[in-house]
């Protein structure tokens, strides 16, 4: 039985992530792109989305292979993969597909590479924009490149690959964290796998995925920042496999980027009020529920002094706040708050633990974040 080991939540083609070839696209290119899966195995297959593609998507040729410095493997572990048998596949606009298993070992938490030939015009690329890990591209077919040296160009975001699956023994401990920015490593330093599901799948030694997305909403779609969390919900959490609980980090965006009087004009969002940010949650518990998930609520994290604050704000995530810990409507709490919080000023993050945005947390503010989310798993 095969585990989601690592997982990134498919975005639409966008510009403003630099550098960035989701506009472009590929062609006539190998795309080769480094992930840390959070369970072991003796055979890896791969999913991939074309989810946001306007026509269909041509794969030539996809490895997979232990990771070695850069952009180079671990040598005698490549493997071709294959789909139905063939070395190559066509996935249809809107569409998805899944590799045929390889035989691999990887250890959890290991790093592996993908690598795509893409020999046909890709057009602008279904990707997620904060990887947080550096992801590589050359000229013509790569595939069996062991030293990396063919791959010239780097950027920060993952491409068409939205799963990595290990066949581990039939695991279902894994846990998936929903959510934004946070959830998605911003503020962590690129490529040392210090974001928040990275320390906690160190911590607990369970599978921890990160389903974010940086600026994404609980309530509301957006072209820069996917879609709505309760839309999404189900393709980047219910359809992982071997999970038994989700962690809901979201709902900060829907408050920060309607504070109409303060926030920058190209993320408007409608004024949402704190029972409609609670609706939203109940619609997610719901949903987890019926797949027979636990539904664990996330306090909003301390924000004052940064470009969301401001009186509305403060007063919707303290309503927000008060009902995740008081409700009883979750499986379990884990309050966020209160463990990044500053003693001496409760709605800012505690200098330790601040990226510098007054935001987002730094890599020992998701240690704390991991410390306190393990209590409840």
């Amino acid at each position: 039985m095969f585990t989601t080991a690592w997982t990134a939540s498919p975005q639409l083609p966008a510009v403003g992530f630099t550098p960035n070839w989701s506009q472009e696209g590929f062609w006539r290119q190998s795309l080769r792109q480094v992930v840390r899966v959070g369970a072991g195995g003796g055979r890896v297959r791969i999913r991939l989305s074309n989810a946001y593609g306007t026509s269909p998507l041509r794969i030539a040729g996809a490895t997979v292979a232990r990771a070695g410095e850069g952009a180079g493997v671990e040598p005698g572990s490549l493997r071709r993969l294959t789909f139905e048998g063939a070395g190559g596949v066509e996935i249809p606009a809107r569409g998805q597909v899944a590799s045929d298993p390889a035989e691999l070992v990887v250890e959890a938490l290991e790093s592996v590479t993908v690598t795509l030939h893409l020999d046909a015009v890709t057009g602008p690329a279904t990707f997620h924009a904060q990887a947080f890990a550096t992801s590589h591209r050359g000229e013509g077919d790569r595939l069996d490149d062991l030293d990396g040296d063919g791959f010239g160009e780097t950027s920060e975001s993952w491409y068409f690959l939205s799963a990595v699956e290990v066949d581990a023994g039939g695991r279902t401990d894994g846990v998936v964290l929903f959510g934004d920015s946070i959830v998605d490593g911003f503020g962590s330093t690129p490529g040392a796998n210090r974001r928040w599901s990275d320390a906690l799948a160190e911590r607990t030694g369970r599978p921890v995925l990160g389903a974010g997305i940086g600026g994404n909403l609980l309530l509301n779609d957006s072209a820069w920042y996917g879609e709505k969390g309760v839309r999404r919900f189900g393709r980047d959490v219910l359809e992982q496999a071997g999970v038994e609980a989700v962690v809901v980090l979201l709902g900060l965006n829907d408050i920060g980027f309607s504070e109409t009087d303060e926030q920058p004009t190209y993320k408007p969002a409608p004024v949402v009020e704190a029972d409609e940010l609670i609706d939203g949650y109940r619609e997610l518990i719901r949903q987890a529920r019926a797949r027979g998930l636990r539904a664990i609520g996330a306090t909003l994290l301390p924000f004052g002094g940064s470009d969301h604050w401001g009186e509305r704000a403060a007063k919707v995530s303290r309503e927000v706040n008060g009902w995740i810990l008081g409700a009883g409507e979750w499986d379990a709490v884990v309050d966020l708050n209160g463990v990044l919080a500053d003693p001496g000023d409760p709605d800012r993050l505690r200098g330790g633990y601040d990226f510098g945005d007054h935001l987002h947390p730094n890599d020992a503010g998701y240690e704390v974040m991991a410390e306190a989310a393990a209590g409840c798993l």
